[in-house]
């Protein structure tokens, strides 16, 4: 995904009512509504929540204050079980080139975007192509999974639907497009995701925000579920176990709510706060999820995890950084006092909770990670240097 390399903080309710403003303004198959935009944490900031969780120099030691993945036995939605946190680092590798432009590796694959956003790069086992916006576009999006990449070109004027350029990575790069043509058509702006063989993408029907799915193996697109008038949705997520959103109303300050779709249906997360949610993945026996603790610092968010019956605190996250990748779940913290460094997290039911990467000294903040199927990016802002590294991930839960 395109992010970009500033965070900011502002109240919750501008960031999700201007999109409800739009969409309310649609009628018939013309209308178009943008997604709220996911909000990094200020520089500097700390998270609203105690740290209970702060990593250990000692690469198999638990950090204080939490119960480690050998122990844990979970706890109830209202009283989930504090986890603490080991430091398995990842093998991080450089990736090539400029840290400036926006890098997502999928095993040999690799697709960037430069700052500007317009121009894209795929390069692959012994081939190579581009894509470039047009003069009033911009590229909003750029995923990949190890069997497809997809760029998403949006108008800048917001008056066109977006188009993805679908490339199939199997079968010698056929090239494909998704867009206002299609059979469920694109609208302007909106989530995107990308994973199992699918791509879920925004759509206006009969005056309603509802969600479209292209299977891309037989580039069929399917109308999904749509939200209710004056509500919207952003931050669709798909993982092996199924796929989700964050949904919203226009109520002050916005109410969201974290979804997991199965057709037409959304079902809300189990044990999540009313209103509280900002990030959510499904798992295998359960999910994943942030809240907000605090409506006046939306960049402080708190990660949660529920398997099974068993409801886990997984300490401090960067509101919007919450991503599947191969078999856990990923987020980044913040740096929680001034000598710390971000962290990226990492947590599935088997292993429990650990730091999987640390930034260089000095302040610093990651942008959110970038999951390429089996390969997650990281890029990583910091007082001493920036960087963006690489690593191998665990295999996908099938």
């Amino acid at each position: 995904m395109v992010v970009p390399l500033r965070r900011c903080s502002r109240p919750v309710a501008a960031l999700l009512l201007a999109p409800l403003l739009t969409l309310a303004a649609c009628s018939g198959g013309d209308g178009s509504a943008s997604e709220p935009r996911r909000v990094r944490a200020t520089e500097g900031s700390a998270s609203a929540s105690p740290d209970a969780s702060g990593s250990s120099p000692a690469p198999t030691g638990p950090t204080e204050g939490g119960s480690s993945a050998a122990t844990a036995q979970g706890g109830t939605a209202g009283k989930p079980e504090v986890l603490a946190a080991q430091t398995r680092l990842l093998d991080w590798q450089p990736v090539p080139g400029s840290v400036d432009d926006t890098v997502t590796r999928s095993g040999a694959w690799s697709l960037s975007v430069d700052k500007a956003g317009t121009q894209a790069r795929l390069e692959g086992p012994g081939s190579g192509t581009g894509v470039a916006a047009g003069p009033r576009e911009r590229i909003s999006d750029a995923l990949i999974d190890g069997e497809y990449a997809v760029v998403v070109l949006q108008d800048r004027q917001e008056t066109r639907p977006s188009s993805a350029e679908v490339v199939d990575l199997r079968h010698g790069g056929k090239t494909f497009t998704v867009d206002g043509s299609s059979d469920v058509p694109t609208t302007n702006g909106g989530t995107w995701a990308l994973g199992d063989g699918k791509l879920l993408h925004a759509t206006i029907h009969q005056g309603s925000y509802c969600v479209a799915s292209v299977d891309l193996a037989t580039r069929k697109s399917s109308l999904g579920w749509c939200a209710a008038p004056r509500h919207g949705f952003n931050s669709a997520e798909v993982t092996p176990a199924g796929e989700s959103l964050l949904t919203f109303d226009d109520s002050h300050p916005a109410c969201r709510t974290v979804v997991e779709l199965t057709g037409t249906k959304a079902t809300p997360f189990e044990g999540v706060p009313d209103c509280k949610a900002w990030d959510g993945v499904v798992t295998a026996d359960g999910a994943v999820w942030s809240v907000i603790p605090r409506e006046r610092e939306v960049e402080a968010a708190h990660a949660y995890a529920r398997s099974g019956d068993a409801y886990f605190d997984l300490g401090p996250s960067a509101s919007g950084t919450l991503t599947w990748c191969g078999d856990a779940a990923y987020f980044s913290r913040d740096p929680q006092r001034d000598s710390e460094p971000a962290r990226l997290m990492r947590w599935n039911a088997e292993d429990g909770l650990a730091v999987v990467y640390e930034s260089a000294g000095g302040h610093a903040f990651l942008t959110p990670p970038r999951c390429g199927g089996d390969t997650i990016t990281v890029t990583a802002l910091a007082q001493s240097g920036d960087e963006q590294v690489s690593a191998p991930v665990g295999p996908t839960d099938g």
